[in-house]
């Protein structure tokens, strides 16, 4: 998977669909475009992930698409609408590896 610097490979899910491997640019216009909005990062996972989803998605009544749980298997939250999951880089967001 041949990437250039400037785009990520990451998933994108939307809500009662698969998983979707694209690739987006790398810059806030695109993050925030995928998502619908203003963009929030969630850190849910011990890997070196990040969930990109629209900050305000609850309240624009984006409809629910997955649920966060915790170490037990409770749920604590959910996202609602389009969210991306990226690779965590030193300083950024990177693209997520095969």
């Amino acid at each position: 998977m041949h990437m250039e610097e400037n785009t990520l490979s990451v998933l994108k899910i939307a809500p009662g669909q698969y998983p979707q491997q694209v690739e987006i640019d790398n810059n806030l216009k695109a993050l925030q475009e995928a998502v619908g909005g203003t963009i929030a990062a969630v850190y849910p996972f011990a890997d070196p992930v990040a969930i990109i989803c629209n900050d305000d998605g609850k309240l624009m009544g984006l409809p629910l698409n997955r649920a966060l749980r915790d170490e037990n298997g409770q749920m604590y939250d959910a996202v609602a609408g389009d969210f991306l999951v990226v690779g965590l880089g030193e300083e950024d967001f990177a693209s997520l590896t095969p």
